[in-house]
């Protein structure tokens, strides 16, 4: 799979300087953890999961979550299980690509149980989400984790969900964030990101954020996210990927924006009559919102609507200019240091400081590629939305 693979090849070549990279579910851990993007989370109820999953791969999707946990009814969980097992031997049985596949569970149990249920289907599973992480909560989940690849011999990552009231309350946070680092980092071979469950941070004081305002808008929830980045996310070889809050709003159909994107005002150097169409569309907060995930040191965002997905891969595409810097930056002449022109000379990239962002960059870059000198936002979402 590859980030735009949906699109034809002679398209990405006119987007692209240079292109994503193809990767499998058994590529490098730090490969898959930047290149999950838009995780698009589904309940496990669907009576036509697999088609659903099959769909929306076509539609550039490259990691899904299969959801046991808050989006289905506690009496639905043994259906939704075996329905679960159900769609994934359907699945096995097509021989098709899908996305990287998770699944969220609520106890521990349920992980080993389901692996050892789905029996070989078990190949079209990446691992499972982790719900209301602590030190206390999360070790089970772990552990469980482990004896279930020993029994079936696959490999299989977790995504801890980092949502618990003590995370959230000031006085429990530092000891919360403590212990989670403790258990992540004794685990970190099974990791591959964090997870930042930021509903049930507002749900702890009766909070909603509206269409209009982002998390970081919220400031009870920025400073958490603050804090976790702080603890869990340096990049000094200790972090972990950590990747954007759910996005809550979907009024946005495709049908209704894909034609005001081909007669986009942008094109014509009209920016901002291009912003007001995507106020009309709610969708003016999700693009500041994801802006604000990567400037704060996340990667990758949860997604609750196949709309949500094209944005967020359309603006995790490198630009040329940040290439062209990170470049320079390592260039090994200048492992010593010092100060260069950009080569766009409108900044001054200082080597030693901005070498761990250009390093993410390129990283970056790797997976949803670099897009040429005069591509920008609106063509590569109008080619993620397929047209």
């Amino acid at each position: 799979m590859r980030h735009f693979g949906h699109i034809p090849p002679a398209a990405r070549e006119g987007l692209f300087h240079q292109e994503p990279c193809e990767f499998t579910a058994g590529s490098p851990a730090p490969v898959l953890a930047a290149a999950l993007g838009a995780t698009l989370y589904c309940p496990a109820t669907r009576p036509r999961l697999a088609d659903d999953v099959v769909k929306q791969a076509g539609r550039g999707v490259v990691s899904m979550v299969l959801c046991l946990e808050d989006s289905i009814h506690d009496s639905e969980v043994e259906s939704a299980e075996a329905n679960l097992v159900g769609q994934f031997a359907d699945l096995d049985g097509r021989g098709v690509a899908t996305p990287l596949l998770f699944i969220r569970v609520r106890e521990p149990g349920q992980i080993p149980d389901l692996a050892r249920r789905m029996g070989a289907s078990i190949r079209l599973l990446s691992g499972f989400v982790l719900p209301k992480f602590t030190e206390e909560r999360g070790t089970p989940f772990l552990e469980a984790l482990a004896e279930a690849e020993s029994a079936t011999g696959r490999r299989l990552y977790a995504m801890p969900v980092l949502e618990s009231p003590e995370l959230l309350h000031l006085e429990t946070r530092t000891e919360t964030l403590t212990g989670i680092a403790n258990v992540v980092d004794k685990y970190r071979d099974r990791v591959l990101a964090l997870r930042l469950g930021v509903t049930d941070f507002c749900s702890a004081y009766g909070l909603r954020r509206s269409p209009d305002m982002t998390a970081y808008d919220v400031r009870i929830v920025a400073g958490v996210i603050a804090d976790v980045v702080n603890v869990l996310g340096r990049a000094d070889g200790s972090g972990f990927t950590i990747t954007g809050p759910v996005w809550e709003y979907f009024r946005l159909q495709e049908r209704m924006f894909k034609p005001q994107l081909r007669r986009s005002p942008f094109l014509e150097g009209r920016a901002e009559e291009l912003r007001t169409a995507l106020i009309e569309h709610d969708l003016d907060g999700l693009l500041r919102e994801i802006e604000l995930d990567r400037a704060n040191g996340l990667l990758g965002k949860t997604c609750i609507h196949p709309s949500h997905v094209p944005p967020v891969h359309a603006l995790s595409v490198v630009s040329h200019e940040e290439f062209s810097d990170a470049r320079d930056i390592l260039r090994p002449e200048r492992d010593g240091g010092g100060v260069l022109r950009s080569a766009y000379t409108n900044k001054m990239n200082e080597v030693k400081p901005h070498r761990a962002w250009a390093e993410r960059t390129l990283q970056r870059a790797e997976v949803f590629g670099v897009a040429r000198e005069d591509v920008g936002f609106v063509e590569l979402l109008t080619a993620g939305l397929g047209e």
